[in-house]
């Protein structure tokens, strides 16, 4: 089955920015499914377990094989303890997280999540967060551990058909390319480093991903909200509030779609999905209307104009590639 355009991310619904009524969240991934999505992405980091909670209440309402069920390892929660990992959402279950990605980690945090899921299987297995946003000094210890660790897991997964495709979920291109030549892998999600407004991963992995036949899932897409909100005040870039710098670009951006009557999230979708190596966005949502605003927001045309002065006043590359109209 191929994914759809739009996937849909769980992140949010493991009260990422704000506590969240238990039937929206549910009603929120019901929508999705209806309107067409068939991917759905979470992680076990999302809530500590609460997304994949809400996801796996909502999956009951379809078929299980009319869904793309991706999820990731990496962390695996110890029930009991305090949770003090600083992991930055507002609400989300009281299990702490351990940092795990050994093999039996990897084991360990698929067996918890199928559980969560009320699944047998999920379709995509993803290393998660194997970068230095998330390790910092001991990113490189990091990598080892999953490659020795985590990767044979997955790779052991895959070939016994408990899963379809394995791949990592991080933050950083860079990270994506040395996974990418250290083992074989299936499909990579990248947050942030591929949209209209920043493209480092358009000379170095994406095409490489191409070469490698590696299906790549986008997220962050509107850069924690700044692509989506405009250059206004309090608008967030990487989960802070956007520095000077990018609220100047970003108005400059908003300025040329102003002038060709596009919405700012419009044309950030359709440059995002735009790239022959990216099979899915992946967008975040927490109530069926904002499902509805982002595939209006993905139908509606964006004239070729629009591109060219992009290119014109410098604000994206002249190769990088962009949606025929």
């Amino acid at each position: 089955m191929k994914p759809s355009l739009i996937g849909f991310g769980g992140a949010p619904l493991g009260d990422l920015y704000q506590h969240l009524d238990e039937g929206v969240a549910q009603a929120t991934v019901v929508a999705a499914l209806k309107a067409g999505i068939n991917l759905v992405d979470t992680s076990p980091l999302y809530g500590h377990g609460l997304s994949e909670h809400r996801i796996g209440a909502a999956l009951r309402s379809v078929p299980r094989e009319s869904v793309i069920l991706s999820t990731k390892v990496g962390r695996w929660m110890k029930p009991g303890e305090p949770k003090t990992d600083g992991s930055g959402y507002r609400g989300g279950l009281p299990h702490p997280a351990v940092i795990d990605y050994s093999y039996d980690g990897a084991m360990r945090s698929l067996e918890q999540s199928l559980l969560r899921l009320g699944t047998d299987h999920v379709d995509i297995l993803l290393i998660h967060d194997v970068d230095v946003w998330t390790h910092g000094e001991r990113m490189e210890q990091r990598f080892a551990e999953a490659m020795d660790g985590a990767y044979r897991a997955l790779d052991r997964l895959r070939a016994s058909g408990a899963v379809k495709a394995i791949g990592v979920g991080v933050n950083e291109a860079e990270m994506c390319e040395r996974f990418a030549r250290a083992g074989d892998f299936d499909v990579m999600m990248l947050a942030g480093r591929y949209s209209l407004l920043e493209q480092g991963a358009l000379d170095g992995f994406l095409p490489l991903a191409l070469e490698k036949d590696i299906a790549v899932m986008l997220a962050g897409v509107f850069n924690s909200g700044i692509l989506a909100t405009g250059a206004r005040e309090g608008a967030y870039y990487n989960y802070k509030p956007a520095p000077p710098e990018i609220l100047a670009r970003v108005a400059r951006i908003e300025a040329v779609c102003a002038a060709h009557g596009v919405a700012l999230p419009q044309a950030a979708l359709a440059f995002a999905g735009a790239h022959p190596a990216v099979a899915t966005v992946v967008l975040g949502a927490v109530t069926p209307d904002e499902v509805a605003r982002n595939l209006d927001l993905v139908a509606r045309p964006v004239p070729n104009a629009l591109w060219v002065d992009l290119k014109a006043e410098k604000l994206i590359p002249d190769h990088a590639p962009v949606p025929a109209c």
